[in-house]
């Protein structure tokens, strides 16, 4: 009996290895590209253990987690978070999708540098490969302070087709979820969070009080926006296309106003008014002369 015991009991592998294998494996590929098939992942790899610098197909760091997943869908992103952020495409905190990915600056040192990844599932829920749990958890956005302070980047990797996972009442999943209450560094000034976090286990998802526009944060990359105009309903495709031809990047605000939809046409962000300043005058002369620069936070 002794044996059979000892032999069923698998310890947990170290997260921090003393020799991390940093030879990535890419994934073989199991599925069509479809957000049913992520679905399919994020269920099964609920509770994999964190291990630096694995990535699957049974040990996850955070960005060898997202890695995995689209690399078994055949979708090739890059091996790091800061790097898997400069691909896909962009899209603002109000436009997250299940399977897009989100990024966190938990660098002390820098408010900028991206260090951990997550996927995006509904309702402010996301999953990710976790160092305070040491495995492979849920959180919220809404309800975990550190996580929504900390959110950078979104991007988008898969055709944009519905799908619900997470409701605002009740999550289809029994979930621990990990409020880290501060990061430290670990060698090659690698950030981890470590500090031991107050840890609740969750049938139900907490109601959500905010909405998601509420977790955006000041732009990292600045404040300044070259304004095209702004409109009743939506800007005309043609002129939106006129912004993209000419290599700008482009958001758009609504708002109600007297009854009625208006919406903001911008270019940028940029960090500085001068920088907004260059932009415009090409702006003018090749999109909108009636273009001006707007501050937004």
């Amino acid at each position: 009996m002794l044996f059979m015991w000892n032999s069923c009991s698998q310890k947990k592998p170290s997260a921090h290895p003393r020799h991390p294998n940093y030879k990535i494996t890419k994934p073989k590929i199991k599925y069509k590209p479809s957000k049913k098939n992520l679905g399919r992942m994020v269920k099964k790899l609920q509770g994999s253990p964190y291990v630096w610098a694995e990535e699957g197909p049974n040990n996850f760091d955070c960005s060898g987690f997202t890695y995995y997943m689209y690399g078994s869908m055949g979708i090739n992103i890059p091996r790091v978070a800061r790097n898997q952020a400069k691909v896909g495409k962009r899209i603002s905190a109000n436009e997250l999708q299940y399977g897009d990915l989100i990024f966190f600056a938990t660098n002390k040192r820098s408010s900028r540098k991206i260090t951990h990844v997550g996927m995006y599932l509904g309702d402010g829920w996301f999953t990710h490969a976790s160092t305070v749990k040491n495995e492979v958890v849920y959180s919220n956005l809404f309800t975990s302070p550190y996580y929504k302070k900390r959110l950078r980047v979104c991007r988008r990797y898969l055709p944009e087709v519905p799908i619900r996972v997470a409701s605002k009442t009740q999550a289809p999943w029994k979930t621990t979820e990990v409020t880290p209450p501060e990061a430290v560094t670990r060698g090659r000034g690698t950030k981890l969070e470590e500090r031991k976090p107050q840890i609740s286990t969750l049938n139900k998802a907490i109601v959500i009080k905010a909405p998601i526009k509420d977790i955006v944060q000041s732009s990292p990359s600045g404040n300044f926006y070259v304004q095209v105009g702004s409109f009743i309903g939506k800007p005309k495709s043609a002129l939106v296309y006129q912004i993209t031809r000419h290599g700008f990047r482009h958001k758009i605000i609504h708002f109600p106003k007297d009854g009625k939809q208006i919406s903001k046409l911008l270019i940028g962000p940029y960090m500085t008014r001068a920088q907004a300043s260059t932009t415009l005058i090409q702006v003018r002369a090749k999109i909108q002369k009636d273009a001006f620069i707007a501050e937004i936070r």
